[in-house]
């Protein structure tokens, strides 16, 4: 995974590498579903959620440029594996998601492989995580039709957020890299994401 679906489509960060080939990304996917845990695409972890594909999580990782004494915000935290990438990165990971769940079970399973600086929290994620601000970036593994005002509001000066932004079923991987009261905004490439559920992004189903 990493020589073939990385480091050839232009993953270069040598920690980012190692984060990858230190993970278990078979620990974080359904036991239905632990073949196919290493493929070069999404696979389901349940309640109509994903775990991203391999190269999306390393890219979105790349953009956001973690260095080691920096706080991030993972929201849609699924089941846990960006976050567990991002700790061997960063100082400390707070990663939320929506449902009660997969948050649960992200909690087990990152202290199970021993995970101690990611704090896995339930709640809406669009609002971002106020009592924890300012962060140094910010990441998010489903699609949302904006970027939410908290988020830039939470974010630090220099900071970073990666996130997917569009319609339901098209959207553009955006940066968003803040300057004091200027937000600069870049556009990656065209993804496609489940959608991101909260007050700031789409309503409950």
């Amino acid at each position: 995974m990493v020589e073939h679906q990385l480091r050839m489509r232009g993953i270069d960060d040598k920690r980012i590498l190692d984060a990858f080939a230190a993970v278990p990304r078979e620990r974080f996917v359904p036991p239905r579903y632990q073949g196919e845990a290493y493929a070069d695409r999404p696979v389901p972890i349940g309640h109509d959620q994903t775990i991203s594909q391999p190269y999306i999580v390393a890219l979105m990782v790349q953009e956001l440029l973690p260095q080691p004494h920096h706080r991030v915000l993972d929201v849609g935290a699924g089941s846990g594996y960006q976050s567990a990438i991002l700790a061997r990165l960063v100082k400390c990971v707070h990663a939320v998601e929506r449902l009660g769940v997969l948050a649960e079970r992200a909690r087990q399973t990152l202290a199970e492989l021993g995970v101690t600086n990611v704090s896995v929290h339930t709640a809406d994620g669009t609002l971002g995580l106020g009592d924890e601000a300012p962060f140094d970036g910010i990441i998010c593994g489903a699609a949302t039709p904006q970027v939410p005002q908290p988020w830039i509001d939470q974010l630090a000066d220099g900071g970073r957020i990666v996130v997917p932004v569009g319609e339901m079923f098209s959207q553009s991987l955006v940066v968003l890299h803040k300057h004091g009261d200027r937000v600069r905004r870049r556009q990656i490439c065209g993804v496609r994401f489940v959608k991101l559920i909260g007050e700031h992004g789409w309503p409950a189903p």
